[in-house]
């Protein structure tokens, strides 16, 4: 079977910088399945394994633009130590949820911290930044009724 839109996939991957360093990886670990069409990896990702069948090996570089978006710099900015009620030390690298403008919730990374000015940065930790898959298909399959209802890969219902 080939992967198109409303097909369950489960690959094993790993993830790379342009300068070779491992970002992420299943390898070693569960395989990731994901409901394709369905937005749940980046769209580049998503696009070169349209048409992969089980057991094809891909390797794909993928642009900010196709991965999690350009890094924007209006996204950083200075808040005040007292925003943070309730969390006593606040360290470089600690996440928060956030309400952003708009309503919908964000999550922040801690990017400085001096003295009472805490700098935040609520872009995605890979944003602006090529991304190097090496992807092997593991599994097609089409997607149950409840999944595509759902709009994801139910746990457990993986078929091998």
């Amino acid at each position: 079977m080939q992967i198109s839109d409303n097909t369950v996939v489960t690959i094993d991957y790993t993830l790379t910088d342009d300068a070779g360093e491992v970002i992420d990886s299943s390898r070693g670990n569960e395989p990731m399945a994901y409901l394709h069409g369905a937005r749940n990896i980046i769209p580049g990702l998503e696009a070169a394994l349209e048409g992969k069948a089980s057991g094809d090996e891909v390797k794909v570089h993928v642009e900010p633009d196709d991965a999690y978006g350009p890094h924007h710099e209006g996204l950083i900015q200075a808040i005040n130590r007292s925003m943070f009620e309730g969390v006593e030390n606040i360290e470089v690298g600690m996440e928060f949820h956030a309400q952003a403008n708009d309503g919908s919730m964000q999550v922040v990374r801690i990017v400085s911290v001096d003295g009472d000015d805490v700098t935040i940065d609520a872009n995605h930790p890979l944003a602006g930044m090529p991304l190097n898959f090496d992807v092997t298909v593991v599994d097609v399959r089409d997607a149950t009724e409840e999944e595509l209802a759902h709009g994801h890969v139910h746990s457990g219902s993986e078929q091998h």
